[in-house]
């Protein structure tokens, strides 16, 4: 079968580096570090999961491909996440914005080749976005994937809000050059040329209950000539449609102001453990006979201080992580941007249960993530899913001291995973890593 010479992934950190390290050093909305944290209000997030299902355009015997796909929201003053993609808002005016942006691209192919290839990657460009009317709007878009493989889009959207049900009908034409179509579509086997694609489709969310929402999609994508040509295309069109739900600001209340929640910085230092997420949790941690350790640094940014009803703060935080060297690995960066909740109970003093997903990346992969993967005989991937599950202690109420108030002891599980290999972004993986660690928290 052709599929079977399509050209092994090709990694680079550099779009994911820029994205994440420009969100951690500039928060929320403006230089957070420095406003008045009073005057913070509550900011446009969401947590979201779907199942993503398309048709596969090349020759196959499968017809088509599903994705288990967690999406994350939020709409800083300069910075932006917005479900496949995020970036910063370079220029910003009344009826156009200039971004810098990253967009996930699926490359849809069977399941039982996407952990060898892994195509799925991170596009980075820039996006003119126009808005001609309230409701209406336009994008330019220039992307390049990690090897300089260039693809433009010009889209046009709608944007309809019900009391409950919200429809963003749109359409999208793609012009792709040579270099990017006989990479994608003719496996760097064949001459394709460039050309183009149409689509049309339609976004839709429905507000359940509270922060509950349904969000599904539905597209259709037109393939141009030269791609329908490629000897290793066998379809016209292809289709792709996603089902999911998510949590999201409660649209049938005011935007809360201020938030009684405040920015924080996390240091924490861990240690590497071969055990999985469920034997840590039940006591049964296995400790990493290499002694492989990291140091993280995580900022957070209030964003919300109540989730259905009960009082549960929530931020984002980006990250850095460095993974020290030992004797089986180098020193290696991790970057990681995720969406923190907590929730505060006394026993007698005041304690916190913290839960985040985000999506983590790593420069190269560690040791305690390679062996799992050799062991199991997987080949590892860069990005993956992130998961980080906490408790900690109020300082200040456990020493019964005001300078000590705002200083938070904890121990955390830093979790990697490709989420049971149902996440072809994630290199169709069933394992991870795993870290215990001690961190220090201040909230300012």
């Amino acid at each position: 079968m052709k599929l079977l010479r399509y050209p092994v992934k090709e990694r680079s950190p550099l779009i994911f580096t820029i994205l994440v390290s420009a969100i951690l050093w500039f928060p929320g909305t403006g230089n957070a570090l420095f406003q008045e944290f009073e005057t913070i209000e509550e900011q446009e997030w969401g947590v979201a999961a779907v199942v993503r299902t398309a048709t596969i355009p090349y020759a196959s015997d499968n017809n088509t491909v599903s994705s288990f796909v967690p999406m994350l929201y939020f709409n800083g003053e300069r910075f932006f996440l917005d479900g496949m993609g995020g970036g910063v808002k370079l220029i910003e005016e009344q009826k156009y914005r200039l971004d810098l942006f990253g967009r996930l691209r699926f490359v849809d192919i069977p399941g039982g080749y996407q952990n060898d290839v892994q195509a799925d990657t991170i596009d980075l460009g820039l996006r003119l976005r126009l808005f001609p009317t309230e409701h209406l709007v336009s994008d330019l878009e220039v992307l390049t994937d990690d090897h300089g493989r260039v693809h433009s889009n010009i889209g046009i959207k709608y944007n309809y809000h019900g009391d409950d049900l919200e429809l963003s009908p749109y359409a999208n034409l793609r012009y792709s050059t040579s270099t990017f179509n006989d990479y994608y579509y003719g496996y760097d086997q064949t001459s394709v040329g460039s050309g183009t694609e149409f689509s049309i489709g339609i976004n839709a969310r429905y507000h359940l209950w509270q922060n509950l929402y349904a969000i599904g999609n539905i597209q259709t994508t037109f393939l141009g000539d030269s791609i329908r040509n490629s000897q290793l295309v066998d379809q016209d069109r292809v289709d792709e449609f996603s089902l999911g739900i998510g949590f999201f600001n409660d649209k049938k209340k005011p935007r809360k102001r201020p938030l009684s929640n405040t920015p924080y910085l996390r240091i924490a230092h861990g240690w590497a453990t071969e055990s999985n997420i469920g034997d840590i949790i039940t006591g049964g941690t296995v400790s990493d006979e290499y002694n492989n350790q990291l140091t993280s640094i995580f900022y957070g940014y209030p964003i919300a201080d109540e989730l259905f009803g009960i009082p549960i703060d929530v931020y984002i935080t980006p990250g850095l992580v460095w993974h020290w060297n030992s004797s089986v690995q180098s020193s290696i960066q991790e970057y990681v941007v995720a969406i923190k909740a907590y929730y505060t109970f006394n026993w007698p003093t005041r304690w916190r249960f913290g839960v985040a997903e985000g999506l983590s990346y790593l420069s190269d992969i560690t040791y305690i993530e390679q062996s799992e993967m050799d062991r199991k005989d997987y080949e590892p991937s860069n990005l993956m899913n992130y998961l980080d599950l906490s408790v900690d202690v109020d300082l200040g109420d456990l020493f019964k001291s005001e300078r000590m108030r705002n200083w938070y002891l904890g121990y955390s599980i830093h979790h990697r995973s490709a989420i049971f290999e149902s996440a072809s972004q994630f290199g169709r993986i069933k394992g991870g890593a795993n870290y215990n660690t001690i961190y220090l928290q201040y909230h300012f």
